[in-house]
């Protein structure tokens, strides 16, 4: 078949990605090919608009490197990260509600003995943080690894800031006790914008939205026969939390941060200056037998 236009190229092309072996490929070829068709005959581009769409990723694929990924922020803020976890969490009942994993994860940080200061020193509101993990039913998780990282008091990520840093910071993996309890000290994260200097912020700046994620502190926790849980918890009262730009607030995941005067700390330390604390209790699903 030759001579196609815009009332038979859909059929045709459908037809050529039906010949794919794998059912999945095939299932995912097809519904790519009618949804774009039909998202171009909806808005019905012109040759300039279509060129700056290609531009548009084009750049968003270039601005992509080992700390910054651009492609996640696009989804993020699209909505489409969070749409990808609610489906692939339908049977979520018992268990801490999940949410976006952002740009900022580093895989395999260091391990910190409970109780540690993980912020190395970067200034900012003292925060101690407990927890406990548990399978769905409240059996105590022994050794469940707890992957913890949060922005500094200006809003800034360790990886945003390498050159002044030196190194990464405000962020750890701990070793859930055998209790499946945690807590370590860092300081209180503050609300910040995703990185919007690239297309993802042309973007966010031609639609009128902001860039503004609320204050959170982001988990990531694994446990022998269990799912890896990818979640945060939000600070309360955030002017953001009903307008964060990757659509990720959950009501469950909103704590009170409290603030306590000086003096012995839950852990024992004494404290000289006042402090935040959050505590969390997470419950994680069980994987089949």
């Amino acid at each position: 078949m030759r001579n196609f236009d815009e009332n038979s190229i859909t059929q045709a092309v459908l037809d050529r990605v039906a010949q794919a072996p794998d059912p999945r490929t095939r299932q995912i070829g097809l519904a790519l090919v009618r949804h774009l068709h039909a998202l171009v005959k909806e808005v019905e581009p012109s040759m300039a608009e279509w060129e700056a769409a290609i531009g548009f990723l084009t750049r968003t694929g270039q601005m992509c490197d080992d700390t910054r990924q651009e492609f996640i922020l696009l989804s993020d803020t699209l909505g489409v990260s969070m749409l990808v976890d609610a489906i692939n969490h339908r049977d979520a009942d018992g268990v801490t509600d999940t949410t976006v994993l952002g740009p900022f994860y580093v895989q395999d940080p260091a391990v910190f003995p409970l109780g540690s200061n993980i912020s190395d020193g970067i200034k900012g509101e003292p925060l101690f943080v407990s927890g406990t993990v548990a399978s769905a039913d409240g059996t105590p998780l022994a050794g469940a690894a707890v992957d913890v990282w949060h922005s500094d008091a200006d809003g800034y990520y360790d990886v945003q800031q390498m050159d002044e840093l030196g190194g990464l910071a405000m962020r750890a993996r701990l070793l859930a006790d055998a209790q499946g309890r945690f807590h370590f000290w860092t300081i209180r994260p503050a609300a910040y914008p995703i990185p919007h200097d690239g297309p993802v912020g042309e973007m966010l700046a031609a639609q009128a939205r902001h860039p503004y994620r609320p204050a959170h502190v982001h988990f990531m926790i694994h446990a022998d026969g269990h799912d890896t849980l990818v979640t945060h918890v939000f600070v309360a009262g955030d002017r953001y939390l009903d307008s964060d730009v990757v659509f990720g607030v959950k009501d469950s995941l909103i704590r009170e941060f409290p603030s306590h005067s000086p003096g012995t700390a839950p852990d024992g330390r004494m404290m000289d200056r006042p402090y935040d604390s959050l505590h969390y209790d997470f419950r994680l699903k069980r994987k089949p037998a």
